[in-house]
C-alpha cells in the first residue's frame, strides 16, 4: 500500500509541474504569434472551426479520465491564442476606426427626443432628466420611438430596458437587435407608485386598478393583498388620464405622482411597489454615436456559432482579461429557418479608451456572425 503523501508536499510537485507549464504556455503562445503573422502575410482567416474541433477532440481523447476537463483547458487556451492572433492580423479596423473618430460630447440643447407614453409617464419622467433642455416628444409604442429616430423626427430616444424587479422588457431588447442603434446613455430611475382615483373617491371604493403590465407586476403583492382585479394599460401615465376621463369611482391607476398630480387624480394610497428600491433602467438610443469621457457600460450584441461551448469560449475572452459582464440576454431570431436559433445582447463594465477592450471588440466582430457595436456610454443614478 502507498504511503499518502502530506500535503505540503503534494504541493511542492504541484508548484514544479507549474513552473514546466508555464513555460510550455510561452513556447505555445509564441508558436500561435508565430502563426498570426503567417496568416497575416498570407491573407488567411484566423478562426478555424474545423482545425479547432479536430484538436479539441483529440486532446479529449487523449486525456483519459480528465478528457472533459483538457478540452477545456485547450479551448480556452486556443481562445487566448485566437485573440493575440487577431491582434497581429488587424481584425476588426473598421470598427476601431468608428471608435477613434467618434464625438465625445452629447448633444443636450436644440435637440429632439422621443419616449413611449404621454406626460407623467416613467420615460417621460426619464427624458426631462436626461435632457432637460429638450424638446420631448411622445409617442404610442416603443416602435414608434425607434421609427422616429430612424426617420431623424427626432435626435433621440429614450426607452425602459429592464426592471430591478419585474425584469427585462424585451419588447424594446427585440427592437435594439432589429435596428442596431446606438445606446449613448442610460439612468437608472427609482420607480415609487401612488393609487390614484377620482378626487371624490376613498380608497375603500377602490375595486380595480389599470397600469402597465409591468407595473403591474411590480405591485403584484400589493394587487393581490387588496383583492383588486387589474387591467393592463399601454402606459402608466394613459391609466392616469383613462381613470379621470372615465369618471369610474371604482376604478383606480396604478402610476406615478407626477401622472396623478397631471391628470388630477386624488392619491388614495403611496409607495404600492414590492420592492422599496424598485429601479428601471431607461437607455438613450441614437443613429449617431457619441462616447463619452466618463463612459463606463458597453453593449454588444452577435449570434454565436452552433458549436459546442461557443458560449462559454465569448466568456472565456472577458475573464482573460477580468471584465465584469452585468447583462447577457438572448432573443430568438425570427428570421431563422433552423428552429430556435438565438441574438445575443450583452453588457459589460469598461471603456473604449482601454486599448485591451477595444482589441476585445474587435476581435469579436471579426468572429461572432452579426456582430454590432451597439455603443460605450455612460449609466447614471438619479
Amino acid at each position: 500500500m502507498n504511503k499518502m503523501r502530506n500535503l505540503s508536499e503534494i504541493r511542492t510537485e504541484i508548484d514544479s509541474i507549474d513552473e514546466q507549464i508555464i513555460e510550455l504556455f510561452k513556447k505555445r503562445m509564441d508558436c500561435a504569434k508565430e502563426v498570426g503573422n503567417y496568416k497575416k502575410a498570407n491573407n488567411i482567416p484566423v478562426l478555424n472551426q474545423a482545425r479547432e474541433n479536430e484538436i479539441l477532440d483529440a486532446i479529449e481523447e487523449r486525456g483519459g479520465e480528465y478528457g472533459s476537463y483538457a478540452r477545456l483547458l485547450y479551448s480556452n487556451i486556443m481562445e487566448l491564442s485566437r485573440a493575440l492572433q487577431h491582434n497581429i492580423v488587424g481584425s476588426g479596423a473598421d470598427i476601431k476606426e468608428v471608435i477613434s473618430n467618434v464625438e465625445t460630447e452629447i448633444p443636450k440643447t436644440n435637440v429632439k427626443v422621443g419616449y413611449q407614453g404621454i406626460k407623467g409617464a416613467n420615460g417621460h419622467e426619464a427624458t426631462i432628466r436626461l435632457f432637460p433642455d429638450a424638446e420631448a416628444h411622445c409617442y404610442k409604442s416603443f416602435g414608434d420611438v425607434f421609427d422616429a429616430v430612424d426617420k431623424g423626427e427626432i435626435t433621440f430616444g429614450v426607452l425602459p430596458v429592464e426592471n430591478s424587479n419585474a425584469g427585462s422588457v424585451s419588447a424594446v431588447y427585440d427592437l435594439i437587435l432589429k435596428h442596431r442603434f446606438y445606446i449613448v446613455g442610460a439612468l437608472d430611475l427609482p420607480i415609487d407608485y401612488c393609487l390614484g382615483g377620482l378626487k371624490q373617491a376613498e380608497f375603500s371604493d377602490i375595486e380595480k386598478v389599470w397600469s402597465h403590465p409591468q407595473s403591474l407586476s411590480q405591485c403584484a403583492d400589493y394587487i393581490a393583498k387588496n383583492n383588486f382585479d387589474s387591467t393592463p394599460c399601454s402606459n402608466t401615465a394613459i391609466a392616469a388620464r383613462d381613470v379621470a376621463k372615465e369618471k369610474r369611482l371604482n376604478v383606480a391607476a396604478i402610476c406615478s405622482y407626477k401622472a396623478a398630480e397631471e391628470y388630477g387624480l386624488k392619491v388614495l394610497d403611496n409607495h404600492l411597489q414590492d420592492n422599496d428600491k424598485n429601479t428601471t433602467r431607461f437607455i438613450v438610443i441614437s443613429k449617431k454615436l457619441f462616447i463619452t469621457p466618463d463612459s463606463n457600460k458597453i453593449s454588444l450584441c452577435f449570434s454565436l456559432p452552433h458549436v459546442t461551448g461557443s458560449l462559454y469560449g465569448l466568456l472565456c475572452r472577458f475573464n482573460s482579461l477580468g471584465l465584469n459582464l452585468t447583462k447577457i440576454e438572448s432573443r430568438p431570431r425570427p428570421s431563422s429557418d433552423e428552429g430556435f436559433e438565438y441574438l445575443f445582447y450583452l453588457d459589460f463594465s469598461g471603456n473604449v479608451s482601454s486599448k485591451e477592450v477595444t482589441d476585445l471588440i474587435a476581435q469579436l466582430s471579426a468572429e461572432m456572425p452579426e456582430f454590432s457595436f451597439l455603443g460605450n456610454y455612460c449609466e447614471y443614478s438619479k
